[in-house]
């Protein structure tokens, strides 16, 4: 009689299966946080326009110790004509510059807006302007202008956009 013996070769199947399972599930948890991160470059990058407004906004303070109403008060192009592969438009309003998120942008940024306002001190224009992103505290001694029209939630937002976590 030759008893047959049964070798263990490797893996079966339906050990396989669940690895993968498992893969599966750890992929899927982490794809949010990727796009998350994405978009929150891409609003990153696109603030890099406003820097063509920033200028505008300095020297028009710094001029008449008053901030611009719009582009042409800060003489800046048009807020149609500064656009870039993820903005549509930069806008001037009362001193604060607002980037309108579009054109290649990802979905979930189409059409929403992130805010830089101008923080001064009063009666000074000759000191520079502090640029505040959102809700992020103003400086001591320093005044905040403009109206923030920020609609991209918070979490999209750049580090250097969030203000202090509320409790």
């Amino acid at each position: 009689m030759s008893r047959m013996r049964r070798h263990s070769a490797g893996f079966t199947w339906i050990e396989l299966v669940l690895v993968l399972a498992v893969f599966a599930i750890l992929a899927a948890m982490a794809l949010p946080s990727l796009r998350d991160g994405t978009v929150r470059t891409q609003v990153k990058e696109g603030m890099a326009l406003a820097d063509i407004a920033k200028g505008g906004v300095q020297a028009s303070w710094t001029a008449t110790g008053e901030m611009p109403a719009d582009n042409a008060a800060a003489g800046i192009p048009p807020r149609e004509k500064i656009i870039g592969n993820l903005v549509r438009d930069v806008n001037v309003a009362g001193g604060a510059i607002t980037i309108t998120y579009g054109n290649n942008a990802a979905k979930l940024l189409e059409g929403k807006r992130v805010t830089l306002r101008p923080a001064v001190v009063v009666d000074q224009p000759r000191v520079p302007i502090a640029w505040i992103c959102h809700d992020v505290p103003v400086p001591n001694g320093m005044e905040l202008r403009g109206r923030d029209e920020t609609d991209i939630p918070k979490h999209l937002l750049p580090v250097d956009c969030r203000g202090p976590e509320t409790k």
